[in-house]
């Protein structure tokens, strides 16, 4: 499993903790990310595996991406919202989390921009996967 690419939900701590045991139980099957993340790195492929490391850095599980498309954040699907599984009831209140996290400060810190926001129209990356 140590050739393959790592896979990062979140940074460590505990959100990639419950991610991670979300991934692990079958309860999240989804995950998206900001298409402006991919400046210097492909987007996921279809059939692509993952290596899934926890807090720790330590490989706790192998996905596979099953579908991939980008869409603007106000077009994000209710079945994409469901599947991530984090108990997001509604679309609204899935776009409410994910904005806090893509506009927090460990974000802004990657993308190199204090000022980061997103918004209805800014360009997610959505990816399926399954447990393999």
């Amino acid at each position: 499993m140590t050739d393959l690419p790592i896979v990062e939900f979140a940074y460590p701590g505990p959100l990639r903790d419950t991610l991670v045991a979300a991934v692990l139980s079958g309860a999240k099957t989804s995950t998206a990310s900001l298409l402006v993340q991919y400046t210097d790195e492909e987007l996921p492929r279809v059939g692509e595996r993952g290596a899934v490391v926890d807090s720790a850095g330590v490989v706790v599980g192998v996905i596979e991406t099953t579908a991939v498309d980008v869409v603007a954040l106000r077009n994000v699907p209710l079945q994409h919202a469901v599947d991530e599984g984090e108990g997001y009831a509604d679309v609204a209140q899935w776009r409410a989390g994910h904005k806090r996290f893509w506009q927090s400060a460990e974000i802004r810190e990657e993308l190199g921009d204090p000022n980061f926001t997103v918004n209805g129209d800014t360009q997610v990356v959505l990816e399926r996967f399954t447990l393999v």
